[in-house]
């Protein structure tokens, strides 16, 4: 090999290593390592940073977007309760996420699949108090082993395709064809997910849960007219086992119902009294169908979505202590309304306006975004601060952003728009239907997984254009003699490898012509390679680089690069085992 070839290999391998080894941000040290090979001219600054155009790494960008609006309007708690549900240990949960997930994946493009179900799944793994470190895995495996059954269900497949459509001579693939290999390795890897995933997939927790805060509330939330809570049971409604909080008492017509049974049926106008923790008070915000109990909330003049859940700590110098809220006429003075009163974990009984302040008691608020800035100095308060990720959601448009979603999936389902198009068109409609405002769906894109995607890139390239591939994949063939068996081994292998160190399109392009020109050297069909090209390009599961969905699950689930090792390899025999025994008995050699 050249030095340009050492050079590359030495550096994508010290990445790998960085990244198994340590644990420095996965962002940093491939952009790292992409300066180094641009310093050393094996890149010019044209292949260094054309993973910043990539149409793939775009779409993750502009899909933040839409997920946003979805989560903004609170339709992903439709998405949660409808597709998900609540399920009945760690197993059934994993079963419920993986086989929509699946199914998406085969008629869609997995990495808009992912972007959809990452906030959902996280909303989902807190209220059923599930570690999320085991589900996000699965649902990057799922998509992935879900794109493989159809055509169109990854890139991959359809330039594996393309390549042997323009070769004259060749065959090419119907839209469910490769779904005789795609779908028993779908099953089998989901089986083995549900079964090995107890053991091998890591459970990782905050080192203090939200039932650690020592901040509890008494607030009041009303069942509001219409709404979808009214006429569901206590368990039904979701309102049971909630983390961090707990239903204290229930008022319908001025009677207090102190005892809540399970199967209690609720009804417009009731008022509940809850007791929980600040981060579960702003769930309890944003549930679909209850709204504060304080008419105080809707006199503010600021629309809720614009407003912000704000903490503060009476001062002795207030002049509201010792007067309830409602005679201290709060909601004028500050232009904030109180809706949750905190006093050293005592539960306070009554209405919020009646409750009578004291030095010391912390007040959560909805307020204005100027609040903060008018109260920092004020004697009135101490330690005034917002509640991040705490304004009310949009759920008037919940409806709008949901058929946003269906559109933009029928609309690349049925080939109308390409994935890109469809994904910008329809963040455009988010915002132009108010469904998200501009600051949050800035603030919805996760640059550190953009950035790596990106970056990626840049070291697949430099694999490609010094010629390292090249050499490595050619001499790990020819050990395969003349065997078409063990050469379609050694091929799906090669291929594989490549995959999870460069990205799965270019393993494909850079494996197509070196299997071709093996296959017609044995005198064998060439579609039995094709299969195990697409499969291996496409089943990436032992390091977070191999393909998009497993880097953006990376971060939010906590994991390291050793997690993907431990889980992945095995999946990625299975499926290897599977595709090189199938192949050549559906199509033969």
């Amino acid at each position: 090999m050249t030095w340009d070839a050492w050079l590359s290999v030495t550096v994508v391998a010290s990445a790998i290593a960085a990244l198994a080894l340590t644990k420095w941000p996965a962002d940093l040290v491939l952009v790292g390592g992409v300066t180094l090979l641009l310093l050393a001219g094996v890149l010019t600054p044209a292949e260094a940073l054309q993973g910043l155009s990539n149409q793939g790494m775009v779409t993750v960008a502009v899909l933040y977007v839409v997920a946003a609006g979805l989560r903004e309007t609170g339709a992903i708690g439709w998405l949660v309760q409808g597709v998900l549900g609540r399920p009945r240990g760690l197993a059934h949960a994993q079963l419920r996420l993986m086989s929509p997930v699946m199914g998406m994946s085969a008629f869609l493009n997995n990495t808009p699949v992912v972007a959809m179900f990452l906030p959902a799944v996280n909303d989902w793994a807190r209220r059923n108090r599930l570690p999320l470190s085991k589900l996000l895995i699965p649902l990057s495996y799922a998509s992935i082993l879900g794109g493989t059954c159809t055509l169109i269900g990854t890139s991959t497949n359809l330039v594996v395709n393309g390549m042997m459509g323009a070769h004259g001579g060749l065959p090419t693939l119907g839209m469910f064809e490769i779904a005789w290999v795609g779908l028993p390795c779908a099953l089998a890897g989901m089986l083995y997910l549900l079964v090995g995933g107890r053991w091998l997939l890591p459970d990782r927790r905050p080192v203090m849960s939200d039932l650690d805060d020592p901040r509890e509330y008494t607030v009041e939330m009303l069942v509001e007219p219409g709404s979808p809570l009214a006429g569901r049971t206590i368990e039904q409604a979701g309102l049971r086992h909630l983390p961090g909080v707990y239903l204290l008492e229930l008022e319908r017509d001025g009677e207090i119902l102190p005892a809540i049974a399970p199967h209690q049926r609720l009804q417009a106008q009731d008022r509940l009294v809850f007791v929980g923790v600040v981060d579960s008070v702003v769930d309890l915000q944003r549930f679909r169908g209850l709204v504060p109990a304080s008419d105080q909330v809707f006199k503010l003049d600021v629309p809720r979505p614009d407003r912000y859940l704000v903490e503060a700590v009476v001062s002795d110098s207030c002049p509201l202590v010792g007067r309830s809220i409602r005679e201290g006429r709060f909601r004028g003075r500050y232009e904030a309304a109180v809706i949750a009163v905190g006093r050293n974990g005592e539960r306070l009984r009554g209405k919020i306006g009646d409750i009578v302040l004291r030095a010391g008691d912390t007040l959560l608020m909805e307020a204005d975004p100027g609040f903060v800035e008018r109260q920092h100095n004020s004697r009135d308060f101490f330690l005034v601060s917002r509640i991040p990720d705490s304004h009310p959601l949009r759920q008037n448009r919940a409806l709008m952003a949901v058929l946003i979603l269906v559109s933009m999936v029928a609309v690349v389902t049925l080939g109308w728009l390409p994935m890109l198009q469809a994904s910008m068109l329809a963040a455009g409609l988010m915002l132009a239907t108010r469904c998200i405002n501009a600051q949050a769906a800035r603030a919805a894109v996760d640059w550190k997984v953009l950035i790596a995607i990106a970056a990626s890139f840049g070291l697949g390239r430099a694999l490609e254009v010094s010629g390292a591939a090249g050499f490595i994949a050619e001499d790990l063939v020819q050990l395969a003699q003349d065997d078409p068996w063990i050469t379609l081994a050694v091929v799906y292998l090669v291929t594989m490898l490549f995959t999870e160190l460069v990205t799965n399109n270019a393993a494909a392009v850079l494996m197509f012509p070196i299997a071709l020109s093996t296959s017609q050297a044995l005198g064998v069909q060439f579609m039995p390679f094709a299969v195990a090209i697409m499969m291996a390009a496409s089943a990436s599961f032992s390091t977070p680089i191999g393909y998009q969905t497993n880097l953006m699950v990376y971060g939010p689930g906590g994991y390291r690069f050793s997690d993907y090792f431990r889980v992945g390899i095995p999946l990625n025999l299975l499926v290897a085992s599977i595709t090189i025994g199938l192949a050549p008995l559906v199509w033969g050699f």
